[in-house]
């Protein structure tokens, strides 16, 4: 339990998140794949308790990221789509129930999201 794997082609945003998580949450282990190709097999095995996937990325974007997900039995609550895109395209392209959340990576008022994100994993991770 705790594991999140961050699915981004943008190497500098993934190490920025996986280290400010390590800091925060040390409990969580996270897995980076800079290729949402790569990603598929490692979705597929089921032991992933988060998944933070970019929209916007080569070759599959993040709604073919999200709907391999799905349909390997991830649970949409446990899926969160990044992105640099404006809230009302994201709430269009990924309408409630979708996944748990949708969030623009730069806004730093998104911070909040994740933090309650992260800190409710860790506390399962942790068995609290």
């Amino acid at each position: 339990m705790g594991k999140i794997l961050i699915v981004d082609d943008d190497k500098a945003f993934t190490q920025f998140l996986k280290r400010y998580i390590n800091q925060h949450y040390p409990v969580l282990k996270v897995q980076i794949c800079t290729s949402p190709v790569r990603a598929l097999p490692i979705i597929s095995k089921g032991d992933v308790d988060l998944l933070l996937v970019d929209y916007e990325m080569p070759v599959l974007d993040g709604d073919k990221v999200v709907k391999y997900a799905c349909e390997v039995g991830m649970d949409k609550s446990r899926i969160i789509v990044l992105s640099s895109r404006d809230a009302d395209f994201l709430h269009e392209h990924f309408p409630l129930g979708t996944c748990l959340a949708v969030m623009n990576k730069y806004e730093t008022r998104q911070k909040a999201v994740l933090d309650m994100v992260f800190s409710s994993l860790q506390r399962k991770a942790a068995g609290r």
